[in-house]
């Protein structure tokens, strides 16, 4: 490929990290992938994706945590960067109640790090990870970009406001385009242990419980991960030079009830659940569900997948995965 650029993907061997590589590499784009390959969930399953991304020889893998600075900023010191997509993180809601301390960690000098890095590289484009935590307890939907996002109700979201707000003053002093993507509940093949997909799965299969929190009121945009990886993509390579700091929702744009998802995941098995009806979690918000009008008219972003055949590929590849 002519014109060869890099690009460095953060928590490549993460689950949007791994797709959206894949995706780059197979158009024939260089990319440098940094995971520090934690146990948050399975290490083997980082490593299995990261096994797949080495195979391509345009793909550079460094195992390197983000929190130190000095080791991150020599391995990278004699490369040209032409854009960020930050994507590692400490993820988890339920997670960020039981150990708060990573998320500040992570989320925030992590993240420190990757900016002071774009700053130093003078990338063309910054794009990094929010989330739909980020609206808190919103009572009126679609949830819009102008929404106030003030509120966050747990540190997770916290967090992730906290990089929307660092990267705006980033886009301004340094005048590097900054694009925060507010991901709404990305599912499918690859995904995390943690997530609800994969953990009724795997229980439904072992013949054990699922927990169904708000007795299963709990309403998600399921947003399946080659429309996000490739909504990444239309971003990265819009030609658009304007610079400035925006933020994106990017969801499916429509809203599934818990127990709708639950019944497709049924249906996929061929397996009733036993279903252990809970309270509302603390922390947990009890509705999403996106309006995705702007990254529509700036680029031309269409999610094209519908959950029955998302949720039906999970199923596939777990099974294919874990035989």
């Amino acid at each position: 490929m002519k014109n060869k650029k890099n690009y460095i993907v953060t928590g490549s061997a993460g689950f949007i990290g791994f797709h959206l590589s894949q995706k780059l590499l197979k158009k024939g784009h260089t990319v440098i992938g940094i995971d520090n390959l934690n146990n948050y969930y399975s290490v083997k399953l980082k490593k299995d994706r990261n096994k797949i991304l080495n195979k391509f020889k345009n793909y550079t893998f460094i195992k390197l945590d983000l929190k130190n600075f000095k080791a991150l900023n020599r391995k990278l010191r004699n490369k040209k960067i032409y854009a960020i997509i930050h994507l590692a993180a400490q993820a988890g809601v339920r997670y960020s109640l039981i150990n708060p301390r990573s998320y500040i960690d992570n989320n925030i000098l992590g993240f420190f790090n990757v900016l002071e890095i774009a700053r130093i590289k003078k990338v063309k484009k910054f794009i990094y990870a929010s989330t739909s935590s980020i609206y808190g307890l919103q009572q009126k939907f679609p949830l819009k970009e102008t929404f106030n996002t003030d509120n966050p109700i747990q540190l997770y979201a916290a967090t992730k406001k906290s990089n929307e707000v660092m990267a705006t003053s980033y886009s301004y002093l340094y005048k590097i385009n900054t694009i925060g993507l507010r991901f709404f509940t990305v599912y499918g093949p690859w995904g995390r242990p943690d997530m609800a997909l994969f953990k009724f799965t795997k229980n439904i299969l072992e013949g054990k419980s699922i927990d169904v929190f708000n007795k299963g009121k709990h309403v998600r945009d399921f947003t399946y991960v080659d429309d996000i990886a490739e909504g990444i993509n239309k971003i990265i390579f819009n030609k658009k030079k304007i610079i400035g700091s925006k933020v994106f929702n990017i969801g499916n744009g429509k809203k599934i009830e818990l127990l709708k998802y639950i019944h497709l995941i049924e249906k996929y098995l061929n397996k009733k659940a036993k279903k252990k009806f809970l309270p509302l979690q603390k922390g947990d918000v009890i509705k999403t569900h996106s309006d995705t009008t702007l990254l529509k008219k700036d680029y031309h972003y269409y999610p094209k997948t519908e959950v029955t055949y998302g949720v039906k590929k999970f199923i596939e590849w777990y099974i294919s995965y874990f035989k």
